[in-house]
């Protein structure tokens, strides 16, 4: 119905942007943070849950349920971010302890009871890898009946980050992402093509850290910490604050905006093998079926609301409005 707000949860391994995703979900008053899950990615899963937690109390979220979930990929060893995003995960900023605590059952148990628990269907926001959607997933299949839809940062039609061809998230757990994609929900993905395009201006950066407000403030010093393009003295011309890409929070944009992602439905899979491919995110573009199908038959794959576009503007914007409030 008009004017209802759209039940989310977010699940990340914050992180500076996911604390950016966090503070917009907090405050757009389309969004109803159901919970969030934490899972390892950035830093470890236990420097997750504090960073989640301490973003929640400065935004001034209400009793927001947070749960600790995967400490590891499904698979491999856990490889974090820390060269990104500080020691701390939060760009080293020194933020205070929360006091807050977790809440007393694990992220797929809180997941399953959130989203069944909803009186209408809920949509999923994974920011970071995507262990425990996967878990989730193959633990309580039932929950998609009451999953409206899933739009994960994650992956990449052209280049990658943590190699050439593969996004971290995906990267550091690609059998995750491929369970994913068998959700059998409409499944959204705000890959790289767009995530590295969303960039707030140094002036509105520097407009941010110095508010009054904690959470605007918090919004304006994680922005700093993320340039959007590398500058080996941390700061733009003349000493002003560069620009910040919002990385994460665009995907929570586009849930409470969509009209400002331009997608493709296409078929999406993931690259499993070992070697230089492995976590590459294979987006079919091609018109028609090609040499390999002709001759070895079709393959099953998923299809995935791809992100090729997103209004740059627009986003920047809602962002301003929304964590300003």
């Amino acid at each position: 119905m008009a004017g209802q707000r759209i039940p989310v949860i977010i699940d990340c391994d914050t992180g500076v942007d996911d604390a950016l995703a966090l503070l917009f979900a907090v405050r757009h008053p389309g969004l109803e943070l159901r919970a969030v899950t934490c899972v390892a990615g950035n830093t470890d899963v236990d420097g997750v849950v504090r960073n989640t937690l301490t973003v929640l109390e400065q935004a001034g979220a209400g009793d927001v349920p947070v749960a600790r979930g995967a400490e590891r990929p499904l698979i491999e060893a856990a490889r974090s971010a820390r060269h990104v995003h500080g020691a701390d995960g939060m760009g080293d900023l020194g933020l205070p302890a929360p006091t807050r605590r977790p809440a007393d059952v694990d992220a797929v148990t809180l997941l399953r009871r959130e989203i069944l628990g909803s009186p209408r269907p809920v949509t999923l926001i994974p920011t970071a890898p995507l262990t425990n959607i996967a878990l989730l997933l193959r633990t309580h299949p039932e929950v998609t009946r009451n999953i409206e839809r899933i739009v994960f940062m994650g992956g990449a039609v052209a280049t990658g980050n943590a190699t050439p061809v593969a996004e971290f998230n995906v990267w550091h757990d690609p059998e995750a992402a491929a369970v994913l994609l068998t959700a059998g929900v409409p499944i959204t993905m705000y890959g790289l093509d767009v995530f590295q395009r969303v960039v707030v201006p140094g002036a509105e950066v520097r407009r941010l850290r110095a508010s009054a407000e904690p959470g605007a403030r918090l919004a304006g010093e994680l922005l700093a910490h993320r340039p959007a393009a590398p500058d080996p003295d941390g700061e733009g011309q003349d000493g002003d604050d560069p620009d910040g890409g919002l990385g994460d929070a665009g995907a929570v944009c586009a849930v409470a905006d969509p009209a400002g992602l331009t997608t493709r439905l296409l078929p999406v899979e993931v690259s499993l093998a070992p070697g230089p491919t492995r976590g590459q995110t294979i987006v079919d573009r091609r018109p028609r079926p090609g040499e390999a199908e002709i001759h070895g038959g079709t393959r099953e794959q998923a299809l995935v609301d791809v992100a090729l576009d997103v209004d740059v503007k627009r986003y920047v914007s809602l962002y301003l409005e929304t964590v300003g409030r």
